[in-house]
């Protein structure tokens, strides 16, 4: 199968890429392809004439929307719109990843794809818009929703993901604030890359929800991966009040992969699985890799 991979080198792009190394790919970071150039974008992906695209390419930094509407929209709504009419054009399907940050958090059990969306961050809005366009203008396509992700591209990061950032900041010594009242389902990249290959095989588009199994507070998933890494450090849970993010976040943003299920698909590990299974391959990377 011949599939392009824009956002390669972010964490789902990097697992994308080593999941799906049995096809014709050709994949595509920031630098080699960036989305906002539309012409340049439809000009790439109408020479390699694929099978499909993956649009892993985004402005994932929720309180940066924030403060930068106009590139959250230019990344997240107008370059997807841009990729969908491509898609549409040369007739081929376009894999399209978006978060649970399109719900508003006020419900008090998981969301399922049918559920009505309400974003309360330009971030949530600007991906939601982005869906959109997606569904009107490809006929087919895979909106894949998923849920406080994590890689080992962000491992290898200055910035870094959550999880990096925790763990990092514990061997320093500093004391880590996390908040206690947001509750999610944190997802391992390489699990998202794994079911969008497998969903590739099929041919039951539409919208599905990605993410590992149970559910935790940020807090509850920062402590568990210092637990399992054998630290001892200094963690205080505290509100979303308190840590006065930019962007409000939904307080409940718990996935229901409903769509999976239909499909006999839903496999995905528990979190706490997923998480371990994470910081043994970041180990192996550091000690392939010491740190200067």
């Amino acid at each position: 199968m011949k599939i392009v991979i824009t956002g390669a080198t972010g964490q789902l792009g990097h697992e994308l890429v080593q999941a799906l190394s049995g096809n014709d790919l050709a994949a595509f970071g920031r630098l080699e392809l960036d989305v906002c150039d539309f012409v340049y974008t439809r000009r790439t992906i109408a020479k390699i004439r694929p099978e499909v695209v993956i649009n892993a390419a985004a402005l994932t930094r929720v309180d940066d929307c924030e403060t930068e509407p106009e590139r959250a929209f230019w990344v997240n709504t107008y370059a997807v719109r841009n990729l969908a009419q491509v898609c549409a054009d040369l007739d081929c399907t376009l894999v399209h990843v978006s978060t649970d940050y399109v719900f508003d958090g006020r419900k008090a059990s998981p969301y399922s794809e049918d559920d009505a969306p309400n974003p309360l961050s330009v971030y949530g809005i600007s991906k939601l818009a982005g869906e959109f366009f997606v569904r009107s203008l490809v006929r087919r396509y895979y909106v894949i929703r998923t849920s406080g992700l994590y890689g080992v591209a962000g491992a290898g990061t200055r910035r870094g993901n959550f999880v990096e950032k925790i763990v990092r900041a514990a061997e320093r010594g500093q004391p880590i604030r996390v908040v206690d009242d947001q509750v999610l389902a944190p997802t391992a990249a390489v699990d998202v890359a794994r079911k969008i290959g497998e969903l590739l095989s099929c041919d039951d588009y539409g919208v599905y929800h990605i993410t590992d199994a149970g559910q935790c507070s940020w807090f509850e998933f920062a402590k568990t991966a210092l637990a399992l890494c054998g630290i001892t450090a200094s963690i205080e849970p505290i509100s979303s009040a308190e840590f006065s993010a930019r962007a409000r976040r939904p307080s409940y943003s718990v996935l229901a992969r409903s769509r999976l299920a239909q499909i006999g698909a839903d496999d995905l590990p528990p979190w706490q699985e997923a998480l371990s299974g994470y910081l043994r391959q970041r180990a192996r990377l550091r000690v392939s890799r010491p740190q200067g």
